[in-house]
């Protein structure tokens, strides 16, 4: 059970619910975090614009920002997070076979060696105490530019806010990305 529960839309002012709004467009549905923020519009009009600065235009694939979202929370331990990036990547185009192949993308033939460096980079990142080194870095630069780094990163650190609000709060997970979610065992189900 949520440590606090959501706000019904239909109680907040229509600055908060165009807020809402947002999250439910880039999402698909109304995210109960954003909800729990909306206590609060100054911190969800905060986090509205780093998603919005992290997940608007940009040089990394969007499918990949998420599952670089989803590494990064699977490794801090926030199934919350998790799911939703995982929804996120299956609304972006990312098979549900590439999904539940995160927790092994150094083996799996599905992930590029470009992948593999930022799902690395997300997963040593993603736990405490951080465990990135300078070789992680090196391999990221075969891909990639200081800019699409940056790019890595800002996702990694915005999963990193968002794993410890989710997680402290038991933020109750929503129908659609608990619909088909991957636990951490690497069982499908439902919740």
């Amino acid at each position: 059970m949520s440590r606090l529960s959501p706000l019904p839309v239909e109680a907040l002012d229509a600055d908060t619910r165009k807020m809402i709004t947002f999250a439910e467009d880039l999402m698909g549905f109304v995210p109960n975090d954003s909800l729990v923020m909306a206590r609060r519009p100054a911190v969800l009009k905060a986090m509205a614009g780093l998603v919005g600065a992290i997940y608007g235009p940009g040089e990394v694939d969007a499918g990949l920002k998420r599952l670089i979202g989803e590494a990064a929370s699977k490794a801090a331990g926030c199934f919350y997070c998790s799911a939703h990036a995982a929804h996120g990547a299956k609304e972006q185009g990312v098979s549900a076979e590439k999904i539940e192949a995160v927790w092994s993308f150094e083996d799996s033939p599905l992930f590029s060696e470009a992948e593999r460096s930022a799902i690395n980079l997300a997963m040593k990142a993603g736990v405490v105490p951080n465990e990135t080194e300078d070789d992680d870095f090196e391999r990221l630069r075969k891909h990639f530019d200081d800019g699409q780094i940056v790019e890595i990163v800002s996702v990694i650190a915005m999963f990193g806010f968002l794993n410890r609000w989710n997680s402290t709060l038991l933020t109750e997970l929503e129908p659609s990305p608990a619909a088909s979610v991957v636990s951490f065992d690497g069982t499908t189900h439902s919740t």
